[in-house]
């Protein structure tokens, strides 16, 4: 049924009220946010390794994950699940090699980094172009597929959903990142919490089609009935093979995609560039933890409506005019959950896309007002002028996608317009921190010529099929073809000048740098050979 009851509404209340008391007390606790840029947009030294952890989560898990991974699971299958899972392995390679030198040399923006590694072109130009992807895409998108899904499961209107989301997220926001952090950990337990509550039906829908004895016997049963959908690599020929092409999976552009967004993403990043190297690398590896988890969350549950509609349910509810709309997995789960545990679902689902909308526009925030206003508009700014700014940019930023978002609708799939339009970035911004952060010589001129010809090199790649026939390339590939070049191109003019030898402005990086306690190894070790033992058994 597509509506709350009474007890939904209670259950709701209850994580709202939870939210924003918590919210308001942690504030509370500390108003020196209100003058200090680095408590604001950093929480410098305030939060937890299980508060950055959390956050790190429910920065990057959203609507898109709950509606567009579950769909993606009855469609495609695990294979899905490489985006998370392969997250986890970067997770650990960023922990160990990239928040390091990122602490060591006081970083707290990604333009920030690029300013003093090469120079304020470089830094203002990727400024800009990350201003224009958060608002324009990210936020937008992350609005209009939350406003689409509360929609697609609760008689709330599209508008008033969108509307709710943003208030809910820009009263957080508002408080600076250390009442995102902490807030974060409780939309985090609530996410799981309410991701279970739908795994554990569907799986339970199967066992009980099959008799296959509980809800383990289901998720045993998953594999019995739909062992096409338990594959994680695609050959050349296979119907998914453009999403999901092959080994760019494990040696790929997969690589290059998650690096750049966990370790060069001012969204992501930020959350560890207020504590010291031990906290961050703890919370690091929670986070990796965790992303492990989420396929059990938001892929099963669609490999599971696939075998029930295989075998004769939900046929009306999947299908519209004859076609199947994948995408209705999640929703349609949700709207058989008995009253209070959808409440509880559907705060599940909330706290995700809130949690995302908060971190996106704090990261708006801390680019506008450190990288722009206070470098260009306004050097002499005060430390409360700066966080007024932010907050100012917090609220325009929400306008402007409150603006955009109901024009999504026009698209087929909102999930591709994201990958999409972030792909045009992705190939030269890694191309830029990876030289930058591991190669002395590289010059500001070589990263000026990568940064400008990274989304001219992704639309040629993108476009080349018409010139030349042939099917287009798997965007993984373009990601990969573009970084290979630009970096090609960065090391050509960085050893044609011979000033290089001696950068300046080359990162001193040191073995000991990269040093980790015995426990991080362990831990390291661990989630890595999960992910290779995941890969094995499920090839």
């Amino acid at each position: 049924m597509k509506e709350l009851q009474s007890l939904d509404y209670v259950v709701f209340l209850l994580y709202f009220v939870s939210v924003t008391s918590y919210g308001y007390w942690v504030y509370q606790r500390k108003k020196k946010a209100e003058i200090s840029t680095k408590d604001f947009f950093l929480a410098e030294g305030s939060l937890t390794w299980w508060a950055i952890g959390a956050s790190l989560l429910a920065s990057n898990i959203s609507a898109e994950h709950f509606i567009g991974m579950s769909g993606s699971g009855f469609a495609i299958g695990l294979a899905i699940s490489s985006y998370e899972w392969m997250s986890a392995a970067a997770l650990v390679i960023v922990a160990v090699f990239f928040v390091p030198i990122f602490l060591k040399n006081k970083i707290y923006t990604m333009p920030q980094f690029l300013s003093q590694r090469y120079n304020n072109t470089v830094a203002t130009i990727m400024a800009v172009f990350w201003l224009l992807l958060y608002v324009f895409v990210n936020l937008t998108s992350i609005l209009y597929l939350g406003a689409l899904a509360i929609e697609s499961i609760t008689s709330i209107p599209f508008l008033y959903a969108m509307l709710g989301l943003a208030i809910f997220a820009i009263f957080i926001t508002l408080g600076g990142m250390k009442v995102i952090g902490y807030t974060d950990f409780i939309q985090v337990i609530v996410l799981i919490i309410g991701g279970l509550v739908v795994t554990y039906l569907a799986l339970d829908m199967v066992s009980d089609r099959f008799h296959s004895g509980g809800v383990f016997g289901g998720l045993l049963e998953l594999r019995t009935q739909a062992d096409d959908h338990f594959h994680m690599i695609f050959s050349e020929g296979d119907k998914y093979y453009d999403a999901l092409p092959g080994f760019a999976i494990l040696f790929g552009g997969m690589w290059i995609n998650n690096l750049n967004y966990w370790g060069c993403n001012q969204y992501i990043v930020q959350r560890t560039l207020g504590a010291d190297l031990p906290t961050a690398r703890s919370g690091i590896l929670f986070a990796a933890f965790l992303k492990l988890l989420m396929p059990l969350i938001c892929v099963i549950p669609g490999i599971a409506m696939y075998v029930l509609y295989q075998n004769g349910a939900f046929q009306n509810e999947m299908a519209i005019d004859g076609i199947i709309k994948p995408d209705h997995s999640y929703p349609t789960l949700m709207n058989l959950l008995p009253a209070g545990l959808k409440g509880l679902s559907f705060a599940a689902l909330t706290a995700a896309i809130v949690a995302s909308l908060a971190g996106k526009s704090n990261s708006i925030s801390t680019i506008f007002s450190l990288d722009i206003y206070k470098k260009s508009l306004n050097p002499n700014a005060s430390e409360a002028q700066t966080v007024w700014v932010g907050r100012i940019a917090i609220w325009v930023s929400f306008g402007i996608a409150l603006l955009i978002a109901p024009q999504l609708r026009q698209l087929e799939q909102a999930y591709q317009f994201i990958q999409e339009y972030s792909n045009y970035l992705t190939p030269g911004a890694f191309a830029l921190f990876s030289l930058g952060l591991f190669w002395k010589r590289t010059t500001s001129t070589a990263a000026i010529v990568a940064a400008v010809a990274s989304i001219p090199l992704v639309v040629l790649f993108k476009n080349l099929h018409t010139f030349i026939g042939g099917n287009p390339i798997p965007f993984l590939h373009v990601t990969s073809w573009v970084y290979v070049i630009l970096v090609a191109l960065m090391v050509l003019i960085s050893l044609a000048d011979r000033s290089s030898v001696d950068n300046p402005k080359g990162l001193a990086v040191e073995r000991a740098d990269f040093t980790v306690s015995s426990q991080f190894a362990i831990i390291s070790i661990l989630i890595m050979g999960i992910v290779a033992a995941l890969y094995t058994v499920f090839y």
